[in-house]
């Protein structure tokens, strides 16, 4: 069963391992040398959730077998058993994403059993989290969201209170997978696993200055993941470096027969994993497409663009070709279409949310409390998630969300969203194939970040490369005078992560923009 986060009596930290710059492979080397142990590593993870938990919120619940499955991996090692790439890596989970003996929140207070609501149990793993187990990781905790995932800047109404950012505390943290990011860029855990509907893996790694994979629609399962959209959720690592984020996307990608959809990735996994193309070279040569209103009509602020004007000097400087709006006169920013009443935001593909929330409380199991979605909208009527007030209050002005709603047991018609991605995949391929490009390179946010209670992130590739089902990889790009972190993200062809990947790990190894933050208690 899951503890709330408290730790008492751990060792001195002057006697850990520092966790704040190990990699996966500083890791492994120190298992082989000696100068770590699995139970040495959790240890000092333990020591800096009791350190620096309780000011930045990013663990919700702590697992308290994490100190006994660390030893279980010491013991196997010495008994010289083969184990696993994350064999004794101490990583968290976003709170939606199901493991067994912990509640599923989705970060509301009527999800919540100590805070009065109902507790979802799952009775068994996720299989992302079943694929960590395998891969030896050691998992410490699951991590803090906004209620049902709706915020792609903070977790604000989390029932477990506010996500604090490590780099800039005032500042929002990203979202959905605020804890996630916190975890790791506090150095508490070395990886994490996130999640995304629409920016909620993009958003908080680039507000922390950390590295985010966004998949592309199927590469991973979201099986026993709390949905927003079948037919957009994405289950993706954040990390501090890009090789480790590669190494965590190679345990966490393949197919399963619990996410049918995952078959369209058989076959595009590449030889060798997604370390195999990393190198200081990878950008040579490359066609890079510049961000501009073809892509979408919306402007970068001042400092933005002085910023991605330096990254465009250390692109070039790596031997890219830069292609200045390749998407003008595309019809591509077309489009985007804000759903009522939300300024921005685009929620097609979210219209299918009944049925697969019904599919998700089907996986929970038999003794699920709630099994059903109308056992989930009577538990939850009093704060109706689509009523005028509620978190979801525009969809139903999404055309097909009212049918599905009413029928929420059988399979949706949403061809409405499926024309959308018809279409952004079209073009986008189209323009691609036109001027020969490999990869596109945005700011990922338009301007810095906004204060915690402040607007909302806004972000260049949310909702174009979720409706189309691109994949995205970001990296740290700088800083904005005032300390707030600035990010680059990396998109391209469905199945193109490993090629992504290549080309961050090449700027990232060139530019080191990256800086540890210092941390307060």
């Amino acid at each position: 069963m899951s503890h709330p986060v408290t730790v008492h009596n751990e060792p001195s930290s002057s006697k850990l391992p520092d966790l704040r710059s190990l990699t996966v492979e500083d890791i492994r080397a120190g298992f082989a040398s000696g100068a770590y142990t699995a139970q040495s590593l959790t240890e000092a993870s333990l020591d800096r959730v009791e350190r620096y938990n309780a000011k930045y919120n990013a663990i919700i619940f702590l697992n308290p077998s994490a100190l006994n499955d660390a030893k279980e991996i010491d013991r196997r090692r010495k008994a010289g058993e083969c184990l696993g790439p994350l064999a004794g890596v101490p990583v968290v989970v976003k709170d939606t994403i199901d493991m067994a003996g912990f509640p599923t929140t989705g970060g509301w207070s009527l999800l919540c059993g100590k805070k009065g609501g109902v507790d979802l149990m799952p009775d068994r793993d996720a299989p992302v989290v079943a694929r960590l187990r395998e891969a030896g990781a050691v998992i410490i905790g699951k991590t803090n969201v906004p209620v049902l995932s709706c915020s792609g800047s903070h977790a604000n109404n989390s029932w477990a209170g506010p996500t604090l950012n490590v780099v800039m505390p005032e500042r929002g943290p990203g979202g959905s997978s605020s804890g996630t990011a916190s975890a790791v860029a506090s150095s508490i855990v070395v990886l994490g696993l996130a999640e995304e509907t629409g920016g909620s893996i993009q958003n908080p790694a680039s507000a922390q200055d950390l590295v985010g994979i966004k998949p592309t629609i199927g590469l991973v399962p979201n099986a026993g993941v709390m949905p927003l959209s079948g037919n957009l959720d994405v289950v993706g690592p954040i990390a501090r470096c890009v090789r480790d984020a590669a190494i965590c996307l190679d345990v966490l990608a393949g197919y399963t027969s619990e996410d049918p959809k995952t078959l369209a990735g058989v076959g595009k996994k590449p030889k060798g994993g997604y370390t195999s193309k990393l190198g200081v070279d990878a950008l040579e040569g490359k066609r890079l497409a510049l961000y501009g209103s073809g892509w979408r009509n919306q402007t970068l602020s001042t400092e933005a663009k002085q910023l991605y004007d330096r990254a465009k000097e250390e692109l070039e400087g790596l031997g890219a070709v830069l292609v200045e709006d390749p998407f003008s006169a595309s019809r591509f920013a077309d489009l985007r279409k804000p759903t009522p009443p939300l300024a921005i935001s685009d929620m097609r593909g979210l219209e299918s949310l009944p049925y697969d929330l019904h599919k998700y409380l089907e996986r929970l199991g038999s003794k699920a409390a709630l099994k059903t979605f109308a056992e989930f909208a009577k538990a939850t009527e009093k704060e109706n998630p689509f009523g005028p007030t509620g978190v979801l209050h525009c969809l139903p002005n999404l055309p097909q969300f009212a049918a599905i709603l009413e029928n929420p047991s059988q399979p949706p018609n949403v061809s409405e969203f499926i024309a959308a991605k018809e279409e952004y995949l079209t073009i986008f391929d189209e323009v691609f194939a036109r001027y020969q490009l490999d990869a596109c390179v945005f700011p990922q946010m338009l301007q810095e970040l906004p204060l915690l209670n402040g607007e909302r992130i806004r972000a260049t590739t949310v909702n174009e490369i979720n409706i189309a089902g691109l994949p995205g990889v970001t990296v740290p790009a700088g800083y904005y005078a005032s300390g707030s972190p600035f990010g680059l993200i990396f998109v391209g062809r469905m199945w193109s992560e490993a090629e992504l990947l290549a080309y961050a790990y090449a700027y990232e190894s060139a530019t080191r923009h990256r800086k540890i933050p210092t941390l307060d208690r």
